[in-house]
């Protein structure tokens, strides 16, 4: 058996030695002169190989090596040729599995770069998001600091009622007192000024009348009539200074 130098330092040298020998065995048979093109043994080893890990050089090494056992150094030019050809094919076959890992890891990049853009374009979007959240709460912490000055100039303003209420009624208070001053003050002017005044032409009227002959009738009847307004009067003003005493208290 050949010697088989191992393509990868992870892999053991048996599961290379064992490749190998499947390898020189299908492509001996792959061959022999006369026989069918059976590539699916190709195909199969190609599977294997991928399970090892393997790479297309790493196949290639493989390839030459069993080859270099197959073509024997006597052979002719031409047969030494098909024989290259033949086992290009089978080589070729191989081949096919590693490299359809190459597409898929290909065709896997591919997909990664999408799914990194659909994630850039995502953190842009949370981004976003994180940005209108933060406004809003922005906007919320305004509104409660607005409301919460809102409710302390409203309690504010609701003492200074309070307050001014208070200061309405004193002042309320003083006036109605000071009304009430001048309502006695009043009454005891209209009752003593004016009732005293009335009261001294009733007494005049008297004495007037007194002085009068008996020749001046009608003079007397004229007094007489004066008086008695005047009493009318002063009864008026005394009956007005009460009324206006009753009407006038709180």
């Amino acid at each position: 058996m050949p010697k088989v130098f191992a393509f990868k330092n992870m892999l053991s040298e048996s599961l290379l030695s064992h490749l190998s020998d499947q390898y020189l065995t299908a492509l001996r048979a792959h061959l022999e002169p006369g026989s069918q093109m059976n590539l699916l043994a190709a195909h199969e080893l190609g599977i294997e190989a991928v399970n090892l890990g393997l790479e297309t050089l790493d196949l290639a090494n493989l390839h030459h090596r069993a080859l270099e056992t197959l073509i024997l150094p006597d052979c002719s030019p031409m047969t030494r040729n098909e024989m290259t050809i033949r086992a290009g094919v089978f080589f070729t076959e191989a081949n096919v599995p590693i490299e359809k890992t190459h597409r898929s890891a290909l065709e896997a990049g591919a997909d990664l770069l999408q799914l990194q853009a659909r994630l850039g374009q995502r953190t842009l979007d949370l981004a976003d998001s994180n940005r209108d959240l933060l406004q809003g709460i922005t906007e919320r912490l305004s509104a409660e600091a607005a409301l919460e000055n809102s409710e302390r100039i409203s309690s504010q303003l609701l003492e200074e009622s309070g307050l001014l209420e208070q200061q309405m009624k004193e002042i309320t208070r003083q006036i109605l007192a000071a009304d009430e001053v001048e309502r006695k003050k009043m009454s005891l002017q209209l009752h003593d000024d004016i009732g005293q005044t009335l009261l001294g032409i009733h007494v005049r009227l008297l004495a007037l009348k007194k002085q009068v002959t008996a020749g001046h009738v009608g003079l007397a009847q004229e007094i007489a009539t004066t008086q008695r307004l005047v009493e009318a009067a002063v009864k008026t003003i005394n009956q007005f200074a009460h009324e206006y005493s009753i009407s006038h208290q709180p």
